[in-house]
């Protein structure tokens, strides 16, 4: 599995301490951004962790540790979220269907609000009627079709999605039904339905052909 970082001394050891509960064999490489909070130090700490330096970028840095992994199975995973228990198990289980091209969990936000539940169920909806998951549902897939679709478009934003297109056209979409609970950090600070009023617009614009740069400086006006 590889994990992009930058900065997050605070999230990513209960992440590792989630994933140190999956069963062998497990790759585990931690591709970092240039961190000055401790991340890489935590990282290289952990016994089971390769850390590899890459170019600050998340999808740069999934490329760098796609390239530095050995195993045929890639799941990436955003080092705020907390693997549940099974979910390698269940990954290879719903990746040895050759018909499958790419893998993700259900979607989960880590906090009680009742706004979460709402937007659980809207991604739900999205990702079974678009068949378009986002990098923050744990997107797995075979190294032969990742390298078939050139990997990760090197953009500030929407490499998820952009990846996601392109692997549909090889193969289905699995649905694994494990929650991947992934930090309520973004919806604490911007506030929940502020944060997914952002995203809907973005991923609309993204859709209508906006440039990725251009997505990104929308993205950052906007939640200063």
């Amino acid at each position: 599995m590889i994990i992009p970082t930058l900065d997050e001394a605070s999230r990513l050891p209960r992440c590792l301490a989630a994933l140190a509960d999956q069963p062998p064999p497990c790759e585990l490489i931690v591709a970092d951004g240039g961190s000055r909070d401790g991340t890489r130090a935590l990282a290289a700490a952990h016994g089971a962790v390769r850390l590899v330096d890459a170019p600050r970028g998340r999808a740069t840095q999934m490329n760098a540790g796609a390239r530095a992994s050995r195993g045929e199975l890639l799941w990436f995973l955003h080092a705020d979220c907390v693997p549940p228990a099974g979910a390698l198990d269940a990954i290879r289980s719903a990746l040895a269907d050759p018909r499958a091209a790419l893998a993700a969990f259900r979607f989960a936000i880590d906090g009680r609000r009742a706004a979460y539940r709402l937007i659980e169920r809207g991604v739900a909806l999205r990702t079974r009627l678009l068949r378009l998951p986002w990098g923050d549902q744990g997107l797995a897939l075979r190294r032969t079709d990742f390298e078939a679709v050139g990997g990760f478009e090197e953009i500030p934003l929407f490499e998820d999605a952009r990846i996601v297109r392109a692997l549909r056209r090889r193969g289905r979409l699995a649905t694994i039904p494990l929650p991947l609970p992934t930090s309520a950090r973004r919806w604490e600070s911007r506030g929940p339905w502020r944060l997914t009023a952002l995203h809907l617009r973005l991923a609309l614009l993204e859709r209508l052909g906006a440039a990725p740069d251009a997505l990104a400086r929308h993205r950052d006006g906007a939640v200063r």
